[in-house]
């Protein structure tokens, strides 16, 4: 069973990603994700593995992820500001581990967590749509997931 965000879900993600081509994003995506290419990095603070970064990529109709140690991710990717930005990402969402989990078992909404200040944004907001509007069209894919992750 994989625990949320280590390298082993992120792996069953991809892998229920694979082969899968994914819509473009709608008509009310912003310049940044009109084409479909862009990436979005999520910092979550206090997982049971300490800070990670993960990194979503979109391209062409495919989506993958990343994950690893928030220092070394942001090492390897580029510059990081005070939100965790990367110079690879259009957009940086930045939140505590119980949130990110609560996001994933849809206990909460990504607008309830920006409205409510649970989560910061750095970054183009329509990326950030894009990439919500890409994750539920994935969802039928991903639903494998759900019963083998534990949090």
């Amino acid at each position: 069973m994989p625990r949320f965000l280590t390298t082993d879900w992120v792996a069953g993600f991809n892998a229920s990603l694979a082969g899968v081509t994914l819509p473009a994003p709608g008509p009310d995506a912003g310049l940044a994700a009109a084409d479909g290419r862009f990436t979005v990095a999520q910092e979550v603070r206090g997982t049971p593995d300490g800070d990670v970064l993960l990194v979503l990529h979109t391209e062409g109709g495919s989506m993958t992820l990343e994950v690893g140690p928030l220092a070394e991710m942001t090492d390897r990717a580029g510059t990081t500001d005070r939100v965790g930005t990367t110079d690879r990402a259009e957009v940086t969402i930045a939140l505590d581990y119980v949130d990110a989990a609560a996001l994933a078992r849809g206990e909460l909404t990504p607008a309830d967590a920006l409205t409510g200040g649970r989560i910061r944004v750095r970054g183009d907001l329509s990326v950030l749509a894009a990439g919500q509007e890409l994750l539920r069209a994935a969802r039928v894919h991903t639903r494998v997931l759900d019963a083998d992750t534990t949090f």
